[in-house]
């Protein structure tokens, strides 16, 4: 660079400039969307609950709530914070609108979780 032509004379003084590198770039922490079972919300309000918001297909979503329904608590996606906040919430409130108690919730995923 010292001795670049395009570079005016009097700014050309022998002196090379080291560029920094780029910062290194982390993954973002992933958050999992899940849905909590209640005893009032049917079944099948659940799976096209999970497949308009999740694009889940039938079969797929259908075992999701099978593993909401069995265990408590079933995993619909797993997103940024961001995402998984939003969905979160419009979940809730399609929830809501439809008159039923289901509760959606994103919470960190384990480091090992993360797919």
């Amino acid at each position: 660079m010292a001795n670049d032509p395009s570079i005016p004379e009097h700014f050309n003084d022998g002196v090379t400039l080291e560029e920094e590198a780029p910062p290194a770039l982390k993954k973002p922490k992933m958050y999992q969307v899940v849905l909590l079972n209640d005893d009032y919300t049917p079944m099948e309000f659940v799976v096209e609950l999970i497949e308009k918001f999740f694009r889940k297909d039938r079969e797929t979503a259908t075992r999701i709530m099978l593993m909401i329904h069995t265990e408590g608590k079933g995993v619909c996606g797993v997103y940024t914070q961001d995402i998984a906040e939003t969905k979160a919430s419009q979940v809730n409130n399609y929830s809501m609108q439809h008159q039923h108690p289901l509760l959606c919730e994103a919470e960190p995923c384990n480091d090992d979780e993360e797919s």
